[in-house]
């Protein structure tokens, strides 16, 4: 099983390991209700280095991505980056990802942690005579993920770079330890999230200078169960948007009845009012401290 440059680091601060995609990766830290706590008012940071990570450089590099990717990075500009996917000729998404265009290279970080499969299908179609060169640097690029109120800070503090008004899928190049990375924003959360993602050989470093810079602010650690969970309510309330919408021209007040009533019948796993005592006492206070431009009501106290 594969394992994170960091991973004696993590050891050594109480970490529960999971497999992830074939990784050794840190679920939690003793306490995931405290880490989650700490990233929606404060400054955590976990690991991703396990996610998978490409890089395509040479002269075709683009026209090649291009013509086998769902989306259109023909318009990126350095610094900037898009999320896009892997198709079969049926449409069935094999692999997601985020492209970003740093002017010398393409990198794409993948999603889905599923790196290798997204290697794999790409390099089939990286056909004799295109000048590109795609590399897998899943072990050879580590990936680290601030999130929280006070990112920012730990990031200035570290660096005394200034990244409060970058947009989300944009990035600043930066040097740790003579080692070239990128400083991302993103969306994992829905707090504020910075990436770093650097060569592996100055994760070490970059980890250190990310401690001396945070403690003072209440740096934290958090685990993989914080950043999946924070994923799964982001993508459920953004299907409930879209659905919502459509539902409230479609549906009738007794569809309304009728759907809630099959809720009570069958308990909803996730909001259900039967869900096990430690899930729903995490997910009310998960609730209770949801930013404003993540609130939702609970379940019941839905608006006419």
């Amino acid at each position: 099983m594969k394992r994170s440059r960091l991973y004696d680091e993590h050891v050594k601060r109480g970490a529960s390991f999971i497999e992830q995609a074939g990784w050794e990766v840190p679920a939690h830290y003793g306490d995931p209700v405290a880490e989650h706590l700490a990233v929606r008012s404060g400054v955590g940071v976990t690991d991703l280095s396990q996610r998978g990570k490409l890089r395509i450089t040479g002269e075709d590099r683009v026209k090649w991505l291009q013509s086998v990717i769902s989306n259109d990075i023909l318009p990126l500009a350095a610094g900037e980056g898009i999320y896009s996917c892997f198709l079969t000729h049926k449409g069935k998404m094999l692999t997601y990802f985020r492209v970003y265009q740093s002017g010398e290279a393409l990198m794409l970080e993948d999603v889905g942690e599923i790196g290798d499969v997204t290697f794999s299908a790409l390099r089939k179609f990286l056909l004799y005579g295109t000048k590109a060169k795609m590399e897998n640097c899943a072990e050879s690029w580590g990936l680290l993920l601030i999130s929280g109120p006070k990112a920012s800070d730990v990031i200035k503090g570290a660096w005394s770079v200034d990244l409060s008004a970058l947009k989300p899928l944009t990035f600043v190049t930066h040097d740790t330890g003579g080692y070239h990375g990128m400083m991302i924003r993103t969306e994992e959360t829905g707090e504020t999230d910075i990436e770093l993602l650097i060569p592996a050989d100055g994760l070490k470093e970059a980890w250190e200078r990310l401690w001396a810079a945070g403690q003072s602010i209440g740096l934290k650690l958090f685990g993989a169960a914080v950043d999946a969970y924070a994923g799964m309510l982001r993508d459920h309330m953004r299907k409930e948007d879209e659905l919502l919408e459509q539902a409230g021209q479609d549906l009738a007040e007794e569809d309304w009845s009728a759907i809630a009533a099959a809720f009570d019948a069958n308990d909803d796993p996730l909001f259900g009012k039967n869900q096990r005592a430690e899930f729903n006492k995490l997910y009310l206070r998960i609730i209770n401290l949801l930013p404003r431009k993540m609130s939702m009501p609970l379940r019941g106290d839905r608006q006419e």
